[in-house]
This record gives C-alpha cells, sequence and structure tokens, in this order.
C-alpha cells in the first residue's frame, strides 16, 4: 500500500514494535466493539456506549499486545516454515 508523500515525518525503524500493536488494538478493538455494542443495545444510543466501550477495550487490549506478541511470534515460528 502507498501513500502519496507529505511532510509527515516518519518514526524510526525502532519505534515498529510499539506502533504495529498499538495500531492493531487500535483497528481491533474498534471493529469487537461495535459488533458486540450494536449486539447488546442495538443502534438506540450507540454512540455514547460504544465510545466507551471501546475506551475500555483498548487500554485493556494494547498493554495486552505488548506483553503477548513476542510470545506469538515465537509459536508462529513453531508452526511455519522459514522463507
Amino acid at each position: 500500500m502507498s501513500f502519496p508523500q507529505s511532510s509527515f515525518r516518519k518514526l524510526p525503524a525502532r519505534y515498529a514494535s510499539v506502533v504495529m500493536p498499538l495500531l492493531l488494538s487500535l483497528l481491533m478493538t474498534c471493529i469487537v466493539s461495535v459488533i458486540s455494542t450494536l449486539r447488546g443495545i442495538g443502534p438506540g444510543g450507540f454512540p455514547q456506549v460504544w465510545l466507551a466501550a471501546w475506551g475500555l477495550s483498548w487500554l485493556v487490549a494494547f498493554p495486552v499486545l505488548l506483553l503477548v506478541l513476542p510470545v506469538v511470534r515465537r509459536l508462529t515460528m513453531l508452526i511455519v516454515r522459514p522463507a
């Protein structure tokens, strides 16, 4: 995926181990909380309830991802043949 050139300054590569779980946790908790909130309460009052649910789930998911991602990488290498 290619993005247009901009004046956005990129972070050094050493931050990838934090940026990837940050983005992954934001996207995944957003999707899961939308689905579970809609299923639980329906569309009435959705925005307020969903934002609270998303915030709480992200506060849990991001640190958990930081902790478990190295273990998941090792487990993946046990299952997947090197390129």
